[in-house]
């Protein structure tokens, strides 16, 4: 998994159509898209870089506002690992070496189907970067997304996170 799509709920096979048109446009012919066992989310597999396809998505809204229709967010994943405390924390601190030593940070963790210690996991990251945490204006976002038995870490800026909404919002303002 490499991509959390976001859709209403009860819309997923919709917006699995979707999806796969955008990624066919950016040349990825076969995708894999899993409907996961919590109601409005879905994995994607993808052979293009994550962070292309939220840039081809809001180019997208750009030029055809009214052609995303089911998807909601897009969030981009750089490691899929299996959910344990340990793997999270280890492999989130490797992805945190890119934050430079004058940078901010906040940590996100959305977690579903599982029983890990959100508190914990957030206390035990913190405590292997040793950068300044700032929750209001931050450079990174530390992203853990937790679902069930699988897990995705990513280490991105504010922007790499595509809001449908609030990207049609910008468009209009």
């Amino acid at each position: 998994m490499n991509l959390i799509v976001s859709c209403p709920r009860h819309f997923e096979t919709e917006t699995i159509q979707e999806i796969k048109g955008i990624l066919e446009e950016v040349g990825d012919e076969n995708p894999k898209v899993t409907i996961t066992n919590i109601s409005g989310l879905l994995a994607v597999e993808t052979s293009v870089e994550p962070l292309d396809v939220t840039k081809r998505i809001r180019e997208k809204i750009e030029d055809e506002p009214w052609s995303i229709r089911y998807i909601l967010r897009v969030i981009p994943i750089q490691v899929s690992i299996e959910t344990t405390p340990e793997g999270i924390v280890e492999e989130t601190l490797k992805l945190a070496k890119k934050i430079k030593e004058d940078q901010t940070y906040r940590i996100t963790i959305e977690k579903r189907n599982s029983n890990i210690s959100k508190s914990e996991l957030i206390s035990k990251i913190a405590d292997g970067i040793s950068r300044k945490v700032s929750l209001e204006q931050y450079d990174w976002i530390v992203l853990v997304e937790i679902l069930g038995n699988k897990t995705g870490l990513s280490v991105l800026a504010g922007k790499d996170i595509l809001s449908i909404e609030i990207a049609k919002r910008e468009l209009s303002e």
